[in-house]
Parts: structure tokens; C-alpha cells; sequence
């Protein structure tokens, strides 16, 4: 529950992007296009429905003509390529005719309970117009230019649980198909995907009728969506302990199953292989200028030799394989190293793993009462015992809480200060769980309450610490261990937690502070679900030389 260990997470076969796409499959969901009204000019709106045993859901994607100089990533960003919401059901014409005054303009409009989702794309200026151009004459663009940007489009928000009036979470979290965390958004992902792919062939087609062509299946699939992440999304983690705790949960009781596995079959050990490597491929295109990245993508690459060339010496011939393959990478491995190979674990044993996917949602209302009852020197133990890491730091110290989280007032998102830059302090935001427990701790220890109810009654600024520290002692994976304010801290390591929850790749950062990744590339579209043979479609297959 480090941030340095939590920033080298990948993606696994419990992220959400292939949750989702299995029980598609598994379902047998239905896909139909059932609007594709496009102009010349790429402006106008599309359509695209799943269709599930029980209900349907239809992304309603508006496509605009922006002028490149408008073309920005930012929050603050008024205008975009194209503009979506994933629709509860099918949408009447009235349904369209009210959105298309609303989703376009994204947070200066509003939307109702019938929508699920709000989001917005924007072209890649590196890709978008080569694809056109190579498609409008006949050919198909490179794979090398392909593979270095991965997306025609990138979203900048993806917005659901009542964003801008849309359905809250508890309204869809009792349908099966939306048991697991986040599946409206990556659904939402999903059906945009196909929608680009779509918008861009028609472009090609526009351009030059005769002697246009459409992208190669397998040229296709390389596609995924891009996505920038900033600060928006990075308290995220630290808001939600629970949730938090049942994700990190269901990953270590996969890691805890596999690594009890006696024996390793020939079956198993073959798909092990395979997906090494295919890692291997997949780290060596991996791209990114930022200094960090770029170092942690080296030693990946180092580490991943290194594992290929320790098991096949027959490391995975021996009893309890697994178990003492972990021991030796925790020994042998950076941290990132380690990271990659947990999610390679789990691939040969999706009867071990898949069905966690089940255990990670949470009903965080429920549990996050402050037990008043509890007595004072209960607390003070499991303070102790929790938060020993914050009672070591010197809080006096300006670089133990050099950043500010605050929420910014013209988007009400939240943003990252520095304690020093201005007066900060009263628009703080709870974000620096160990400091606030210190402080609690501090107080409790020279107070003679006896209970957590009297000592709140003294003390009511420390309901928050009380509270997580309460929820951290019954829920062991609650808490990041780590100082989320510190002048060290990079944001970016709550970004690709959660991302790799999702089930991104390719992570790059652009800063400390917001980083690009890719959703749903090398992914079967909905045409090709029903006969995709396997869920590891998340790295690309050995092209000819790693074979």
C-alpha cells in the first residue's frame, strides 16, 4: 500500500475493461448501429446499441468540425471533436433532439436520469488526418505510426454517478451487468471505440469514394482509445478506502490462490510463457518521454528478460511453482518488475481468478459509521498499529506537508498546491490522511476521554481521522501508507492505480500531475466478440519475430 508500489500496477484480468468485455461474450450481448447520420464536414450523430438478456444500452455519439487552434486536453476546454452519452435503453428521436442541446457543451448543459454516462473526445493531431489521408487512397496507414500513438481519439472526461444530472450509482449498482466498478464508463469506452473507427472510415470514404478502403481487422484492433487523466481523478483513492480495500483485496486472494498451486501443468506453464512473452513485446514498444517513465519502462524491460531467462532453467517444474517464483522475485525484481509479473500469474488460471470480479464493488455508506462506543485506548492501538509509518514523521517539517489539495472553484475539481505559493490552508481538502491521524493521535493521547464519543465531543475537527482510522482497523487494504502531501509525492502514482484498474496501458506521463494512456487497444469490437477465443486480447499477439 505504498505509492511506489500502487504507481507499477498493470492491468490484469480483474481490471474492469475485461470484466466487461467477458461477460459480453459470456451473454452473448447484440450490437447494432442503428443511426449513423455523418456529413461531409464530419459533423452530426450516430447511434450504437447493446443489447443484453435483460436490458440495452446506446451510446448517442455527436461528431463536431473543430477548428485545430480549439483543440485542447484541458478541463477547462469548451469545445471537442465529438461529444457522448451512453443512453439507458434506445433513445427516441425526442431523446436525441434533447441531447443534442445538452451533451455537446458538456458542462455548461444537463442531462437526466435516463443517461448513464456524459463524455468528450478529441483527434489525435498525430494520427487522425495520416489514417484519412492513407485510407482515402487505397492504402493502409503504417503500424510502426500505429503503434506509436495507439488512438484516433482520446477522451478527456468520461463522467458518470449523477455527473451533470446524469443516473447516480446506486440507481444501476443492483443490475448484474454493472456489479463491477466502473462498467458504465468502460462500456461507455467501449461502443466509442467503434464509433471512431467508424467516423474515420466514413472520412476516408467522403474524401475519395473510388479508391477508398477500410482498415484491415487486424490493423484495426492496434486502435484504442486515448484517455488524459489529471489531478481530477487522483484523490479518488484516498476518498474511497473501501472500495479501494475490496479492489486491492480481490488481487491478493487471486495472488494467494495462484501461489497455492501445487503443481504447475503443461497447460498452464504454456500459457505462462506466452504471455511473457508477449510482455516482453508489449514493454518494448511502450513509449513515453517523460524522465520517470521512461526509466521505469527500462528496468521493466531488464526485469522481464531477466524472468524469461529464470524459468526457463525449469523453475516451473519444481513443487509450489508459483509460491517460489513470487520468494524469488521479491529478491530479484524492481518493484515494477514484480507488479507485471503478478498480473502475469493470474493468466493461466482464470477459474482461480475471474470470479473475484464479483467481491469488488462496496457499499461504503453503510460502513463508514464512527463507532463511538469504542473506547479511547482502543483507538489509540489500532492508531499504533495502522498508522505507525504517519507517527514516525516530523509533521513540523515543510517538506512532510509541502502540497495544498484543494478544489479548484471554477470546475470544482481538485487540484494540487504548494503550502508555500499562498494562503492555501483554509480551502484545504482531507486529502493527507497520515498527517490528520497524527494530529488525532496526538490529541487522544492527552485527553482522559474514555470513549471515541467523548473524546469527539472535545474534539470535533478529528471525526474524519476517527472515522478512517475505524474503517483502516476492518478493512486492512483501506488506507494508502504513504504521505499523499509530502514534497515528494507524484500524483502520478494514484493515476495509474486506479488506471490499471481499469485495465489501461502505455502509461505516459506528461507531467507528475495528469498522464496519457490507452483503452480498450488490441480489443475485439462488438462484431468480432462472439468469436474472440480468449480474454488476452490486453497486449497485442507475438508479431513474426518474437515468435
Amino acid at each position: 500500500m505504498r505509492l511506489a508500489r500502487l504507481g507499477s500496477f498493470h492491468q490484469s484480468r480483474l481490471s474492469f475493461m475485461r470484466i466487461l468485455l467477458r461477460r459480453l461474450k459470456a451473454e452473448n450481448w447484440r450490437f447494432e448501429r442503428t443511426k449513423f447520420e455523418i456529413d461531409a464536414r464530419g459533423v452530426g450523430v450516430a447511434v450504437y446499441t447493446a443489447i443484453g438478456p435483460k436490458r440495452s444500452y446506446s451510446l448517442i455519439a455527436f461528431a463536431h468540425d473543430l477548428p485545430p487552434q480549439e483543440r485542447s486536453d484541458r478541463v477547462i476546454a469548451t469545445a471537442w471533436d465529438a461529444t457522448f452519452t451512453l443512453f439507458d435503453g434506445v433513445p427516441e428521436v425526442s431523446d436525441i433532439e434533447r441531447l443534442s442541446k445538452n451533451i455537446p457543451v458538456q458542462e455548461a448543459g444537463r442531462v437526466t436520469q435516463s443517461e448513464l454516462s456524459v463524455s468528450r473526445a478529441n483527434r489525435s493531431a498525430r494520427l487522425w488526418y495520416y489514417v484519412v489521408d492513407c485510407l482515402s487512397k487505397g492504402r493502409q496507414p503504417s503500424l510502426q505510426k500505429v503503434q506509436d500513438v495507439g488512438y484516433l481519439m482520446r477522451t478527456t472526461a468520461v463522467y458518470g454517478s449523477g455527473k451533470l444530472g446524469a443516473a447516480d450509482r446506486e440507481w444501476t449498482c443492483g443490475r448484474e451487468e454493472f456489479l463491477a466498478p466502473f462498467q458504465i464508463e468502460m462500456l461507455t469506452v467501449y461502443l466509442i471505440r467503434t464509433f471512431v473507427m467508424d467516423l474515420v472510415e466514413h472520412m476516408a470514404q467522403v474524401r475519395s469514394p473510388k479508391t477508398a478502403v477500410t482498415l484491415d481487422a487486424g490493423l484495426r484492433r492496434r486502435f484504442g482509445i486515448g484517455n488524459s487523466t489529471g489531478l481530477g481523478m487522483a484523490p479518488f483513492l484516498i476518498n474511497h478506502p473501501i472500495l479501494l480495500n475490496n479492489w486491492i483485496a480481490a488481487r491478493e486472494e487471486a495472488l494467494a490462490r495462484v501461489r497455492s498451486v501445487h503443481r504447475a501443468d503443461d497447460e498452464a506453464q504454456s500459457v505462462f510463457h506466452l504471455s511473457l512473452r508477449r510482455a516482453q513485446q508489449n514493454a518494448a514498444c511502450w513509449r513515453s518521454d517523460h524522465v520517470i517513465q521512461k526509466n521505469k519502462v527500462a528496468t521493466l524491460i531488464r526485469d522481464l528478460d531477466v524472468l524469461s531467462e529464470y524459468v526457463q532453467g525449469g523453475a516451473l517444474d519444481r513443487d509450489d511453482p508459483w509460491d517460489c517464483l513470487w520468494s524469488w522475485a521479491e529478491s530479484s525484481l524492481s518493484v515494477e518488475g514484480q507488479e507485471q509479473l503478478v498480473s502475469l500469474l493470474f493468466e493461466p488460471y482464470p477459474q482461480l481468478v475471474d470470479e473475484l470480479s464479483d467481491c469488488m464493488a462496496a457499499d461504503e455508506t453503510a460502513n463508514m459509521r464512527i463507532d463511538g462506543a469504542m473506547s479511547a485506548g482502543r483507538l489509540a492501538a489500532i492508531t499504533r498499529e495502522i498508522y505507525d509509518w504517519a507517527l514516525e514523521i516530523n509533521w513540523d517539517s515543510p517538506d512532510a506537508q509541502a502540497r495544498v489539495w484543494y478544489v479548484s472553484e471554477e470546475k470544482l475539481e481538485p487540484r494540487l498546491g504548494e503550502r508555500s505559493d499562498g494562503d492555501l490552508n483554509d480551502y484545504e481538502q482531507p486529502l493527507g490522511p497520515g498527517r490528520d491521524v497524527a494530529r488525532m493521535y496526538a490529541d487522544l493521547a492527552s485527553c482522559k476521554a474514555e470513549t471515541v464519543a467523548a473524546f469527539l465531543m472535545l474534539y470535533p475537527q478529528h471525526r474524519h481521522a476517527v472515522r478512517r482510522t475505524q474503517v483502516a482497523a476492518r478493512f486492512p487494504y483501506a488506507e494508502i501508507r504513504d504521505n499523499t502531501i509530502a514534497s515528494d509525492m507524484l500524483p502520478i502514482d494514484l493515476l495509474r492505480a486506479k488506471l490499471s484498474y481499469f485495465g489501461a496501458g502505455h502509461f505516459d506521463p506528461r507531467s507528475d500531475r495528469w498522464v496519457r494512456v490507452n483503452m480498450f487497444q488490441n480489443a475485439p469490437f462488438p462484431n468480432e466478440l462472439a468469436q474472440a477465443l480468449f480474454d488476452d486480447w490486453a497486449v497485442p499477439e507475438l508479431d513474426e519475430t518474437n515468435r
